[in-house]
């Protein structure tokens, strides 16, 4: 179950020649692929590619009249290892996953299809995490595309520029038999615009066809002799094919004026955001036409020698604008100019930050720094210093980041993960604190406060191997953690596997909540719900029995936090030797209220009796002293303040973003902490014995009340 249905822009697949395409650009890339004659289609999800995946896994109808393979991968690996279908065969494919932590994931299938080679056209379209709004490691797959000879294309962030780079991608590679990077920033994906639509694309070629006249040749096998000659195929035939290729398309662009002193060598998915900083600068317009030349990389490698050192022989200096470190592209800029014997002055790190996101205020800082110093004739029209007030408040707004403290990312409210770790801080305060090694997930939040658990996390589903060299003899046990998607993309055999075959004496904890819950709520194999098109419900306790774990319990109802509590301190004081591995389980919180509510809705609407429960605080019973938020941190409990003289501190209290979870008051009473907790049931369309039952207990109430109220009388009196 994906976080949304995607039945309106599978509609949006069928357009034809003269129909416009209208939406975002990762739906985009995916009307692009069947206009290109794609065979087959793989990847595992992640921001911001997820949509691809998930509009292909909703446009089955469409998949299947053209004749395309899709599936969801196992992994990034799996992904890449389906491009070995166009080695031997004229298939075009195309893979997708998450930046460089998927490109991590498959780097061995890469190396080895960049070595050997492709006859169909193979695309690798890579969502680009970077900055800010990233949440992994800040690298570049730059690095990737250089070291295997994989052709990088960046194009820039509009609809039609990213249509093309898709089409023209898989020409670049059956041209000169290299896979294909298509690298897609964030602001990528997510950009709105429109493209006049073609007609999709059979394969040229089909899967049937290659399964039935199978094809084998050895000079495309990593394998000595034919990998020795590789690398001589790739400098000598495949890059000046590419180069050729780039050159005659005229895959790279120039814009502005075709003379001037300075110009900017930008990459292609940086262009909106430079072009907007020459906006606030006064050097553009609107429609992006620039007073300064400017020559945009599509193609962020290889490089064309020709082109740059043609844009930069008649200027003084050239700015180049490369996000993130290492700065390969001014390194090579500088090098192509050298040996050409070209004076041009190259700036780029001198006056942009080495790394970070290029926003547009860090582009017109540095774009100001580089005229100033080689062209400060452009800068007249600058826009005016700030005057007093300005400067007042901006000292104002630094003030309030200094005392304001930072928001920390958190679970969900009624996040089925969150009991877990309050049970573990619960057994933690027993026995002590533990390393607990952490991983890829929503788990990872536990890091943060309120939990403050987990020391490491080296990579997804490897949170127990990351443990693996605590496997030795001491007072205390090391505690690992990963996630259900986790387990499956990665862990059972380099975590699990590893533990029982090394009778690694720790604590392992598999958070399952149903589904790939981090990346948009996908399916995976031990998902709960029943898919037509995948087989689900296959149990996490069977698959690490299967490979020989002893220890194995299961838990179902995570939010039962006393229950979570006994099994861990059980798990950390146990003499059975060997992994000790406790699945805990229950749905996604957001999964579920996107399940349900529609569910609830036509409930009420055709007259059913439907029951929904919310919990309060009774602040005459609470005490103040938030023990209970300290433990749960859910974002629907709060504070407020009480009338009550003899109450210094303000009372814990519930929001309306309550999901009735339960939490809070599971953690109260497994911490013995109070009973101001109560749970209240909503009952819409209530039947006769709902209503009889209030009035009984309204009676009842509003007797207590009185008599309550006559004691205090006669007390007072």
């Amino acid at each position: 179950m994906a976080e949304r249905s995607f039945a309106r822009e599978v509609e949006d697949l069928k357009l034809g020649e003269g129909e416009t395409f209208k939406g975002e650009g990762i739906l985009a890339i995916t009307k692009a692929l069947l206009q290109s004659g794609v065979a087959y289609v793989g990847g595992y999800q992640g921001s911001p590619i997820s949509h691809l995946m998930d509009v292909l896994s909703d446009a089955r109808d469409v998949m299947e009249e053209l004749g395309v393979h899709f599936e969801t991968s196992a992994s990034e690996a799996a992904a890449a290892a389906m491009l070995s279908a166009s080695v031997m065969y004229p298939l075009r494919g195309a893979v997708t996953w998450k930046s460089t932590a998927g490109t991590n994931v498959a780097a061995d299938a890469l190396s080895n299809l960049a070595s050997g080679g492709v006859t169909g056209g193979t695309l690798i379209i890579i969502g680009e995490d970077y900055g800010e709004g990233s949440s992994i490691m800040q690298e570049r797959s730059h690095a990737y595309a250089m070291k295997s000879q994989i052709w990088l294309l960046d194009p820039r962030p509009n609809l039609p520029s990213i249509v093309q780079a898709v089409e023209t991608g898989f020409e670049l590679s059956e041209a000169t038999h290299s896979p294909v990077m298509l690298q897609v920033r964030i602001r990528t994906c997510h950009v709105h615009g429109q493209f006049a639509a073609k007609d999709n694309q059979r394969p040229a070629f089909t899967l049937r066809q290659a399964m039935e006249n199978p094809v084998r040749d050895t000079g495309r096998i990593v394998l000595p002799p034919a990998s020795f000659l590789h690398e001589k195929e790739k400098i000598e035939q495949r890059w000046p094919a590419a180069v050729e290729f780039i050159k005659s398309r005229r895959l790279n662009e120039t814009f502005g004026p075709a003379e001037g002193d300075v110009g900017i060598v930008v990459l292609g998915g940086l262009y909106n955001s430079l072009i907007r900083s020459l906006q606030l600068l006064g050097l553009a317009d609107i429609y992006g036409r620039s007073l300064v030349p400017i020559h945009v990389l599509n193609v962020a490698y290889p490089l064309v020698d020709d082109e740059l050192a043609a844009f930069c022989a008649s200027k003084h200096a050239v700015l180049m604008v490369e996000e993130g470190s290492p700065d390969y592209i001014e390194q090579s800029l500088n090098a192509i100019l050298k040996r050409r014997d070209i004076r041009t002055r190259v700036a780029g790190k001198d006056v942009l930050p080495m790394g970070g996101e290029y926003t547009a205020p860090v582009l017109m800082q540095g774009l100001s720094a580089f005229l100033e110093a080689h062209a400060p004739a452009l800068l007249g029209n600058r826009p005016p210093p700030p005057d007093a007030s300005a400067v007042l408040a901006d000292q104002r707004v630094k003030t309030l980041a200094a005392v304001v403290p930072p928001r920390p990312a958190g679970f969900c409210t009624g996040c089925p993960e969150r009991p877990i770790f309050a049970a573990l801080k619960l057994t933690e305060k027993e026995l002590g604190q533990h390393h607990v090694s952490a991983d890829i997930g929503c788990h990872l939040f536990s890091i943060l406060p309120p939990f403050n658990i987990g020391a490491t996390t080296m990579g997804y589903g490897l949170g127990p191997a990351s443990a693996s060299a605590f496997n030795v003899k001491a007072d205390k046990r090391a505690i690992s953690v990963m996630g259900d998607g986790g387990f499956w993309h990665n862990g059972l055999a380099s975590s699990i596997g590893n533990a029982v075959f090394n009778k690694h004496d720790g604590v392992i904890l598999i958070v399952d909540n149903y589904y790939s819950a981090a990346t948009g709520g996908q399916d995976i194999p031990s998902s709960r719900a029943d898919n037509p098109r995948r087989q689900t419900n296959n149990a996490i306790t069977d698959a690490v029995r299967g490979i020989g774990a002893k220890w194995v319990r299961q838990i179902d109802r995570t939010y039962d936090v006393a229950r979570l509590r006994d099994t861990f301190r059980e798990a950390l004081t146990t003499p059975d030797p060997g992994p000790k591995i406790i699945v805990a389980s229950s749905e996604c919180m957001l999964n579920k209220q996107r399940r349900i509510k529609p569910l609830l809705a036509k409930a009420v609407k055709d007259g059913r009796r439907v029951v929904k429960q919310r919990f309060g605080v009774d602040e005459d019973v609470c005490t103040g002293d938030h023990a209970c938020i300290r433990l749960s941190g859910c974002p629907s409990l709060s504070v407020k303040h009480t009338d009550d003289p003899l109450k210094d501190d303000p009372v814990a209290a519930i929001d309306q973003s309550c999901v009735g979870c339960g939490n809070c008051g599971e953690v109260s009473e497994a911490a013995i902490l109070c009973p101001s907790f109560y749970r209240a049931d909503i009952i819409q369309n209530p039947t006769r014995a709902d209503r009889l039952l209030a009035r009984l207990r309204g009676a009842v109430i509003g007797w207590l009340q009185r008599r309550r109220e006559s004691r205090r009388i006669v007390f007072a009196e």
